[in-house]
């Protein structure tokens, strides 16, 4: 069985040092590089193709999003975790829209980092349970502050359906696929999901399901 292949990008080498050692100690991965800046990182992703790429949000030359954005860009088959010390929405909706599929805070790397690199080369997105619960905590205060209804209840059991689906990253045509229906169809029930939840785009819709523990 092939490893999985994982570019390291910090600009700490005691941080590099011990993310290699989490990940060299698992026999389905290996480490293919290492870089200390966002543009650095780039580079190496464009030369070896790594099927992960762990990256630090605070890079010198490109800061993490950024270099993730062009990263995804360049190479649709490479995808990108973050590390941050940041749980803030506004951050993870930034990390979202440039296209990363993992966000890890850097407290809880050691656990959470195989789990993520794992969830993640199958294609699935994966987000530390400590944002999760913040911001789940977090937007129960909100609507509670609004005086707001949480209008998950709204949605049907297919719309449910699909939008654990599209939060772990699956296409229209992906989730058509598993559900027997055609794409469609599942535009359509998007549509419906986004009007229900007041969402706007992809990156909002997956944080709304974090927010929920809808997806890991």
């Amino acid at each position: 069985m092939s490893k999985i292949r994982v570019l390291v990008a910090d600009d700490h080498g005691v941080v590099r040092k011990g993310l290699r050692f989490l990940i060299e100690r698992q026999d389905d991965m290996e480490i293919v590089a290492e870089a200390a800046d966002g543009r650095e990182a780039v580079r190496l992703a464009e030369e070896l193709n790594p099927k992960i790429v762990v990256m630090d949000i605070g890079m010198p030359r490109l800061n993490g999003i950024e270099a993730a954005a062009q990263i995804v860009r360049r190479n649709p088959d490479t995808a990108v975790i973050i590390l941050s010390m940041h749980a803030e929405g506004s951050y993870l909706v930034r990390a979202l829209t440039a296209g990363v599929k993992g966000y890890l805070l850097k407290g809880t790397a050691d656990e959470d980092l195989t789990r993520a690199v794992r969830a993640v080369a199958q294609g699935k997105s994966f987000f530390s349970p400590t944002i999760a619960q913040m911001l789940a905590e977090d937007y129960t205060r909100h609507l509670q502050q609004k005086g707001l209804q949480d209008s998950y209840d709204l949605l049907t059991e297919r719309e449910r359906e699909v939008l654990q689906l599209l939060a772990e990253g699956k296409s229209n045509k992906d989730a058509a696929s598993l559900l027997n229906v055609s794409p469609y169809t599942v535009e359509t029930h998007r549509t419906h999901i986004m009007q229900k939840l007041g969402l706007h785009n992809t990156a909002e819709l997956v944080l709304y399901a974090v927010r929920k523990k809808i997806i890991q």
